[in-house]
């Protein structure tokens, strides 16, 4: 990453976009890192050109100044030390959002809705901005105020630049690395012949730990690496490993000239049911 570009959050005003700046300041801080804050909105369309000539503010551009005014208030008191610029625009959030991530080292969004069953669902928004961003995004889930505890989780596959990157945060942060890889036998292969039963998942398991240590070869000695391969669903099993991390990371391959939603089943999931934040990283094809 480049050390000078900063971490960009979408806010909103809603309180998911809120924990998202905390998040967002303390990594910040952290990295020593400028913060970004944009809210994007397409006001002209719905309260007409004419408002934005006139000698005072649309109603909706002065109630973007005042959500993006008031969220840096909120990072300059959690972080004084850190640099926060704030950016109004007049465009669609997601499209806005996407722009941003070609100049930025991490783009932060929220979840969606406020209270209840709302809150723990994922907006269209955050789900297009994961699918197309250009650097790795972080969705902010997970209570307010999560305890520390010293684990980043990364979800391996075939994708190198998402373990790269948790390693590095595990690095950074002084945790332990999780490297998790689910598996499954199916079921043809395990009910051929009655000696040969266990034989097939034994194969599978093995598979799984061959493709951990390949994806691990590179993660720096200083960090502490756990190697953990599971039966089951990878859903299932990245978001039960969720509830113990500060940081569950994932890759999304990138398909050139592919504009639908390219997130996977996998991730997909994970970004609607993780108990913590959760990073996806762009995979180039």
């Amino acid at each position: 990453m480049t050390a000078d570009l900063p971490i960009v959050v979408g806010v909103d005003g809603g309180e998911p976009a809120l924990r998202a700046v905390d998040w967002a300041v303390d990594e910040a801080a952290r990295r020593g890192l400028p913060l970004r804050l944009v809210y994007a909105s397409l006001w002209e369309r719905y309260e007409g050109t004419q408002l934005t000539e006139g000698p005072g503010k649309p109603s909706e551009q002065a109630r973007a100044e005042d959500i993006v005014a008031s969220a840096a208030r909120r990072a300059w008191e959690r972080r004084p030390g850190v640099v926060v610029s704030t950016d109004v625009q007049p465009e669609e959030p997601e499209y806005a959002l996407i722009r941003e991530s070609r100049s930025a080292c991490l783009l932060v969004t929220g979840t969606r809705g406020r209270g209840g069953v709302a809150e723990a669902l994922l907006g269209s928004v955050s789900l297009l901005v994961a699918g197309h961003a250009h650097c790795p995004v972080v969705v902010v889930r997970g209570p307010a105020a999560p305890p520390v505890r010293g684990r980043v989780v990364v979800g391996v596959g075939e994708q190198q630049a998402a373990v790269r990157f948790a390693a590095e945060e595990a690095r950074q942060r002084g945790a332990a690395l999780e490297a998790v890889r689910a598996w499954r036998c199916p079921a043809h292969e395990s009910t051929d012949h009655p000696l040969l039963t266990g034989e097939p998942a034994r194969l599978h398991e093995q598979q799984a730990s061959e493709v951990l240590e390949k994806a691990l070869l590179d993660v720096p000695d200083e960090v502490e690496v756990h190697r953990r391969t599971v039966e089951g669903h990878a859903r299932t099993v990245l978001v039960d490993a969720s509830r113990n991390a500060d940081l569950l990371v994932l890759g999304a391959r990138r398909r050139q000239r592919h504009f639908g939603l390219q997130l996977g089943r996998v991730a997909h999931g994970v970004l609607h049911q993780a108990a913590c934040p959760v990073v996806i990283v762009p995979e180039p094809v």
